[in-house]
């Protein structure tokens, strides 16, 4: 199913959702570069994640014709790169889509998006590049967007200069029209929502836009039309956002210290989050060196765990928090860019479909277990025998479904149903049909 945050980004700027004033300003900017006559040669968006920033700067490039050079500065960090790509592209002229070359004196602009500016850190492995996007801005003949969730992180340091080279817009979380943009999603899907759901997930988003879609097509995936019951869902989904948030963050983490710092304020037990970080490592780390490095790490904290468990000796978390957090994001070489859609842990939602299943053959086992004179978790090892002796002979399951008192649930668990339901049907039927007679004995002369 196509992700809903991309089918339905805004392509003009009058398309996306609140933040009014600072879409004037951003326009306001754009027509400046048109004139020829640009108060500053760069913005920086800053804001939350979801508030529109990114979707705003490439409706702003359609609006006025431009073409886009996009970089993700957590993909790109050091001086060299940017220099070679962005300053490249700053300082040349433009062409267009199909290769026509347009001057900038006419209005031919290239529009520079440097995502995720403020996570240059200068670090020894980081030197220089919020030098290089000085250098860049200052050089630039095209127009230059950064963005950033924290404006502080991107201008302190080496990028002091871009408070004055730089026009600082600010997003803010979108409260008031996220309503009617899920109830326009739900219009266009041809989707019947409840307006109680629709109501709940735009409170609860907090003004993420990008999270409430997430939600409304979470809830929405394969229906016509959503209950009010579904807002008992979603305060589940509320908990599962959170640790979906706390995942993310820990493998776009660079040190162990802040993915440890994030694991730790999830507060999920580390045996329950190791298995959010196995179902969704391959959809963040794309390099196969990075992704067998992590595993190497996931699985020498499940090492731990397990000795946990059999130990009772919780100390060991801290070293398999250590390796399964840290070490994770330790383990690639480089951040990877954009926001992958992560999943819900497939073993657990096995395990949440299977319970009912799984409580039937506790059952069965507990039964027979009984009959047998043994623990139930050893009956269960003879599951296997006693279903090819009941398909064998009907009257000798019957005898036994008779004996152990099993249900037709618990039996349709090592028969097919059809078979089942005939064995109790003759189990039902008294001894003429299915039981055992009784032994005669020896004594017995009548």
């Amino acid at each position: 199913m196509e992700n809903w945050t991309e089918k339905y980004r805004p392509t003009s700027l009058d398309e996306i959702a609140g933040n009014r004033k600072a879409l004037q300003q951003l326009r306001q900017w754009a027509e400046q570069w048109d004139r020829g006559t640009p108060d500053r040669r760069a913005v920086i968006l800053s804001g939350t994640p979801g508030v529109g920033k990114t979707s705003a700067a490439h409706a702003l490039a359609r609006d006025f014709g431009w073409e886009v050079i996009e970089l993700n500065a957590s993909d790109t960090r050091s001086g060299d790169i940017i220099r070679r790509i962005a300053l490249s592209g700053a300082v040349n002229e433009t062409f267009t889509g199909s290769g026509e070359y347009v001057s900038s004196r006419t209005g031919g602009h290239k529009l520079i998006v440097l995502d995720e500016a403020d996570n240059l850190y200068e670090t020894s492995g980081d030197r220089g590049g919020k030098r290089a996007i000085v250098d860049t801005i200052s050089a630039t003949r095209q127009p230059i967007v950064l963005i950033v969730n924290d404006y502080y992180e991107l201008v302190k340091g080496g990028g002091a200069p871009l408070r004055t080279l730089c026009r600082h817009i600010q997003f803010w979380e979108v409260r008031s029209e996220l309503r009617s943009v899920l109830q326009q999603i739900c219009e266009s899907e041809g989707v019947r929502v409840h307006q109680d759901v629709i109501r709940h997930i735009a409170s609860q988003a907090e003004g993420d836009v990008r999270g409430a879609i997430n939600d409304l097509q979470t809830v929405c995936q394969g229906r016509r039309e959503v209950g009010p019951e579904a807002v008992q869902s979603l305060g589940y989904r509320n908990r599962e956002k959170k640790i979906f948030d706390g995942i993310r963050e820990i493998l776009k983490a660079r040190d162990m210290q802040t993915a440890n710092k994030v694991a730790r304020a999830i507060d999920e037990p580390p045996d329950f989050l190791i298995l959010w970080l196995d179902e969704n490592l391959p959809v963040e780390y794309q390099k196969p060196a990075d992704l067998a490095r992590a595993y190497r790490f996931l699985a020498a904290a499940d090492v731990f765990l397990g000795r946990t468990r059999r130990r009772q000796h919780y100390g060991l978390w801290r070293y398999a928090c250590d390796l399964m957090f840290g070490g994770v994001a330790v383990a690639k070489t480089r951040a990877y860019a954009g926001s992958p859609r992560y999943h819900f842990p497939s073993y657990l939602r096995k395990m949440s479909d299977s319970k009912s299943a799984r409580a039937t053959r506790r059952n069965l086992a507990a039964k027979i277990g009984r009959h047998l004179h043994m623990s139930g978790m050893k009956a269960t090892d003879l599951l296997p025998p006693l279903q090819r002796l009941m398909s064998a002979d009907s009257a000798l399951a019957a005898r036994l479904v008779a004996q152990t008192g099993i249900a037709e649930d618990e039996l349709a668990v090592i028969l097919d149903k059809p078979r089942a339901q005939k064995i109790m049907a003759l189990a039902q039927n008294g001894p003429a049909h299915g039981q055992q007679p009784a032994q005669q004995s020896l004594f017995d002369y009548r």
